[in-house]
């Protein structure tokens, strides 16, 4: 009776606010293109006004890409995936930083998690081998 009791009162505000549920690499050969992303699981109530921001390493060098999205009541989950990405190496770990903004306070949630890609992006066409909503083939290169 006791444990129920405590179990009742604990707050819950030790527990991390996201986690990471799944995410990698997608290669589209239709399209010849790659990207990367995830899903971000809520595991207890983000404070409103927050922003959800997700720092993706650009496989190609350079600076990383950042996406955000603005945290709403009740929302279970939250979804980032890059635009298209040149220069996946396979085997290389590409690091992922989930952070947790207040817009008066900064960051106060901060998760980090690589994802590898066990193919070389040398693996997509050139171009897209097909073009339309059908599986047309591309005219030829002029």
């Amino acid at each position: 009776m006791l444990a129920l009791v405590l179990g009742a009162c604990d707050s819950g505000n030790d527990k991390p606010y996201l986690a990471f549920a799944g995410g990698g690499f997608i290669f589209n050969y239709r399209l010849a293109t790659a990207d990367y992303g995830f899903v971000a699981r809520v595991l207890r109530s983000i404070p409103e006004g927050s922003i959800v921001e997700a720092e993706f390493e650009n496989p190609d060098g350079g600076s990383p890409i950042v996406l955000r999205q603005n945290a709403k009541a009740g929302r279970m989950s939250y979804v980032f995936r890059t635009p298209p990405v040149q220069g996946v190496i396979a085997n290389h770990d590409y690091r992922v930083v989930l952070r947790l903004l207040n817009p008066e306070r900064g960051e106060f949630a901060r998760y980090e998690k690589s994802f590898r890609s066990d193919a070389n992006q040398t693996v997509l066409p050139a171009s897209p081998p097909v073009v339309g909503p059908g599986y047309q083939r591309a005219p030829p290169p002029q």
